[in-house]
């Protein structure tokens, strides 16, 4: 064989190769999946105050923004709860929501929370997490069942 073909297809081998750990990595890297629905004056505001810079943080780096629009798109193949609230922005990791943000009452509320899920993310892959009964939550829903603040509630 001359030099040039077996250089050939080492090269080839090396870029197969790197494919291949890319696609694995990232199979298994989360995903915030953004629900949305048209209309929505919450939706709307996060796309005017965070749409433009979250493309460019370091939590995209960690978790690319994907948007389902409820009333055009289907859902995805992954295992999540329901969407009662819209936006609601589900933290995806294999395939399952590891945690989620319901409603956008303001970028000082959405980057500590989303900071926070993606610590307790990391916390579970390293093992080191607590059991969620533990860990403080810094926001839930309402205790009256009434819809979170920033959120629009989902017609059923």
């Amino acid at each position: 064989m001359r030099p040039t073909r077996v250089f050939s297809l080492v090269i080839r081998a090396i870029g197969a190769l790197c494919a291949i750990v890319m696609l694995a990595h990232a199979a298994a890297a989360a995903e915030l999946v953004m629900y949305r629905r048209d209309g929505c004056p919450w939706c709307a505001k996060w796309d005017r105050e965070l749409g433009p810079i979250y493309p460019k943080t370091e939590f995209n780096q960690r978790a690319p923004l994907r948007l389902i629009n409820l009333d055009h798109d289907r859902d995805l193949p992954i295992t999540h709860g329901a969407i009662r609230y819209t936006p609601t922005f589900v933290l995806v990791e294999n395939g399952k929501e590891a945690g989620r943000i319901e409603g956008y009452p303001g970028e000082d509320f959405f980057w500590p929370r989303l900071s926070y899920l993606l610590e307790v993310l990391k916390e579970q892959k390293a093992g080191t997490a607590l059991p969620s009964e533990a860990k403080p939550v810094p926001e839930g829903p309402a205790p009256d069942g009434a819809a979170p603040p920033g959120a629009s509630v989902v017609p059923r």
